[in-house]
């Protein structure tokens, strides 16, 4: 496959349903439609991903799993706030999973970032207890927009709103880990061995 037509594709598989899911809601207004339009997208992506590039793409995957769950139960009960309390389950339960993690010693976010920052533990437990912090606040904060907002305003602040949000908070945590990053060691260089001069002893 053309790399260009690649990038193409891979950039259709990640962000079908998402796309589906905000042109609904700012057309239609309605949280119903949109649940079965980001299914619809995310299923399409999944096919065009497992066709085109042999693979399931975990994004548009779990987009469609929680789709099915949350969209299905909302057109059930022909209730929108089921879709809606979507995002605060998956926060408050992110947040819940980090903080469980922190009280029992363990440090999952450390996990989820791999050896890549190469941080001590003491601080990653911190980072830990303020990203579930973070990630309850935003379990609020849908609750808040959904409960006191329209449809449309909501599902812009669950896209882009919620993802500016984490980006913006990851900002305000980089001098944290920026302060305690080790530096590289400097590179040692062979001492010289002085020559000697004049007679031998």
């Amino acid at each position: 496959m053309n790399p260009k037509v690649g990038r193409w594709v891979r950039l259709f598989v990640d962000y079908a349903g998402l796309a589906a899911f905000l042109v609904t809601i700012a057309i239609t207004g309605s949280a119903i439609a949109a649940s079965w339009a980001v299914v619809g997208g995310s299923l399409a992506a999944l096919a065009a991903g497992f066709i085109l590039e042999k693979r399931l793409a975990p994004m548009p995957l779990v987009t469609a799993v929680m789709g099915v769950i949350f969209g299905g139960a909302t057109l059930i009960f022909h209730d929108e706030r089921i879709i809606k309390m979507k995002l605060t389950i998956l926060d408050a339960g992110f947040g819940l999973f980090l903080l469980t993690g922190a009280l029992r010693g363990k440090n999952p976010l450390k996990a989820l970032m791999g050896e890549a920052f190469h941080l001590p533990d003491a601080v990653v437990r911190t980072l830990t207890l303020r990203y579930a912090v973070f990630f309850f606040a935003l379990a609020a904060a849908n609750e808040l927009v959904w409960r006191t907002q329209s449809t449309r305003v909501w599902g812009f602040y669950k896209f882009p709103g919620t993802a500016v949000l984490i980006f913006l908070f990851a900002m305000s945590q980089a001098p944290l880990m920026m302060k305690h990053m080790p530096e590289d060691e400097p590179a040692k260089t062979p001492k010289k061995t002085p020559k000697k001069t004049g007679a031998p002893d």
